[in-house]
């Protein structure tokens, strides 16, 4: 397993950011990465909650489920998202701050089956990747704000 944190703060309030992100069917707003992302649960997005997301250029073997383990908002959510070629438990946190939000996130990811080969290159990769999410995030939420 590799371990992948950072933070990132953006200018919006934690109430909305915390909702906007706990919602992963809003992640293709933000993340070029991703080109789908469908709620497969019933009822309001929660501990329990179940979503199927896409990436880019994976097909249906790249489909990842999410599943919201911790939901406490607008302060953490624990998700853990699971795929054919990787595996990913962390959390995000948020936190108000001078009326903007800092968001953190720690993860745990590792790469499994055929996929697990590459593992070394994850620890590489995958922190700027995610760094790009979450920068992607800011400029959505920060630019629908003007």
């Amino acid at each position: 397993m590799t371990h992948i944190s950072g933070e990132v703060t953006i200018d919006a309030p934690v109430e909305e950011v915390f909702d906007l992100v706990a919602d992963e069917r809003n992640e293709p707003r933000y993340n070029p990465r991703i080109v789908r992302a469908e709620k497969l649960s019933e009822g309001p997005v929660g501990r329990g909650a179940r979503f199927v997301a896409v990436p880019k250029g994976m097909g249906a073997r790249g489909t990842m489920t999410l599943e919201v383990l911790e939901y406490d908002r607008p302060y953490r959510l624990h998700n853990v998202v699971r795929s054919s070629y990787m595996q990913v438990d962390g959390t995000l946190t948020f936190e108000n701050v001078d009326g903007g939000t800092r968001l953190r996130w720690d993860w745990e990811m590792g790469l499994v089956g055929p996929t697990r080969v590459f593992s070394p290159l994850l620890a590489l990769i995958g922190p700027g990747w995610e760094r790009q999410n979450w920068m992607g995030l800011k400029q959505y939420m920060e630019s629908s704000r003007r």
